[in-house]
């Protein structure tokens, strides 16, 4: 068999097997991407569904879901997507796994699922669910009997330090086999575990399911990180599994690999093997979206590096976002920043030639001063992700598809404009106060008016003018 060798400017080198893995390293500068994915973070499946219709409409091509197994449920929780008193739950809850069966009182049940997915057929949307075979409930005599029989006991069920904290989260052997955030370190190479997890992924597949985020996924050890031979591993094999590379106890990925949309959470950080990950999937750009955020934080581009993707895979592999239900919801890192910010970010971000954008659905009634809103568990997000700029640019992406890229910024980083080939352009403006626009454009001389509120820009030899309004973005069409 032949084998496919990139070497990398790091030294590393990347080894490709054709037919097993891809190549997701070597930037492709003709690569485009037109996919956009809207994250229903805490909506339940009855409220996804009848809303499906609003997010086709929106332009997003696919959703992702909340974790959908059985999770941890104490008596009252299920009701707030947040409770200081911790007694009517919390988000976190369905974070915390308890079995490998679809259904938990925060989505619902099977049945209901079975109609998001109906919904979601009828409106050509994509299904992603966020999955985390990492880890179990902090509460381990909450995990099912079921659960701990199929992996052959409580004693199998972790790794030989899975109970003990993470201190160094540089140290790969604690990233890898200690527990994250108190959370038990599952033993995922236990090949029993590995079995039922891998029917619970066929059994989604089965329904429907055409993709997956793996929450804390640099958590799970590739080859080259330390091997728990105490547990009786030989080998960190779990991504190889989850893959479809091999089989265990005669159960495989149902489904081929390459027709799923799969990235993981692997949080940027020191001595993280992104380049092992990207052999496996694609990776979230969480180094790039704190860029981006401190450039809405400025209200200026002027000294940050906004057009690198900042990530050792090729960005054409890359999950991309202003903010994810993380820095919003756990530090609040990203809380801060208003609706307008946001989706500034947003247009910029998805008009761009490379990544996948997720856009994440903030509680309804959501404020600055009050982050949960609503705060109810279950309920829809609040209305951004129809703001007509919101709409008007993932159309855009659509319809620039096979268009290259180019990014110019105003000397003081307030205005941004992405041009895409001579077709279309998106401008940006992220200041607090209105601009004057003139930069370079590859849009055929004329007037354009902008998408979304009417507005009329000039193209002549090759330069864009106009008036930006603060915090505004405009769409502009060649004719």
């Amino acid at each position: 068999m032949t084998l496919k060798l990139t070497l990398l400017c790091s030294g590393v080198l990347l080894v490709t097997m054709p037919g097993f893995s891809k190549d997701r390293i070597t930037v492709n500068p003709d690569a485009t991407n037109t996919e956009t994915i809207m994250h229903v973070w805490s909506w339940n499946f009855p409220t996804i569904a009848s809303n499906m219709k609003d997010i086709a409409d929106a332009g997003f091509t696919m959703i992702q879901t909340s974790p959908v197994q059985h999770c941890y449920e104490p008596e009252g929780s299920g009701k707030k997507i947040f409770d200081t008193d911790v007694t009517e739950g919390n988000w976190y809850y369905y974070y915390q796994p308890t079995d490998w069966k679809i259904g938990n009182n925060i989505l619902g049940t099977r049945e209901q699922m079975k109609e998001m997915m109906d919904s979601a057929a009828k409106y050509n949307i994509k299904v992603l669910v966020d999955v985390l075979p990492n880890h179990t409930a902090v509460d381990i005599d909450a995990v099912s009997d079921d659960f701990y029989k199929a992996v052959g006991g409580r004693d199998k069920m972790f790794h030989t330090n899975g109970l003990k904290h993470i201190t160094d989260y540089s140290d790969r052997e604690q990233c890898t086999l200690w527990a994250m955030g108190g959370l038990p370190d599952v033993n995922t190479e236990n090949k029993d575990f590995q079995k039922y997890y891998m029917e619970f992924v066929n059994d989604l597949l089965n329904m429907g399911v055409r993709g997956f985020r793996y929450d804390t996924a640099k958590h799970i050890g590739v080859h080259s990180d330390p091997v728990d031979t105490e547990s009786g591993a030989t080998e960190n094999d779990f991504w190889d599994v989850a893959t479809g590379r091999k089989s265990v106890k005669g159960v495989k990925l149902a489904l081929p690999y390459d027709s799923l949309f799969v990235y993981g959470e692997v949080l940027q950080d020191k001595g993280v093997p992104e380049v092992e990950y990207a052999d496996y999937m694609g990776q979230t750009a969480s180094g790039y979206g704190h860029v981006l955020r401190e450039m809405l934080d400025k209200h200026s581009a002027k000294g940050l590096d906004v057009l690198n993707f900042h990530h050792a895979a090729s960005p054409e592999y890359l999950t991309t976002w202003v903010e994810s239900h993380d820095t919003y919801a756990n530090e609040h890192e990203s809380a801060h920043l208003t609706d307008d910010q946001i989706r500034q970010g947003w247009v910029f971000l998805t008009a761009r030639q490379y990544g996948t954008p997720l856009f994440f659905s903030r509680p309804s009634g959501s404020t600055r001063k009050n982050y949960w809103g609503d705060n109810v568990l279950g309920a829809k997000g609040n209305d951004e992700f129809k703001h007509p700029e919101v709409v008007a640019v993932n159309k855009f992406r659509k319809a620039m598809s096979g268009e290259k890229e180019k990014v110019e910024i105003s000397d003081n980083g307030q205005v941004l404009v992405v041009n895409r080939g001579k077709k279309g352009a998106a401008v940006i403006n992220v200041a607090k106060s209105a601009d004057k626009l003139d930069l370079p454009t590859s849009l055929p001389d004329g007037r354009y008016k902008d998408v979304v509120y009417g507005k009329e820009f000039k193209v002549k030899k090759g330069r864009l003018t106009g008036v930006v309004a603060p915090e505004r973005s405009y769409i502009l069409l060649s004719k």
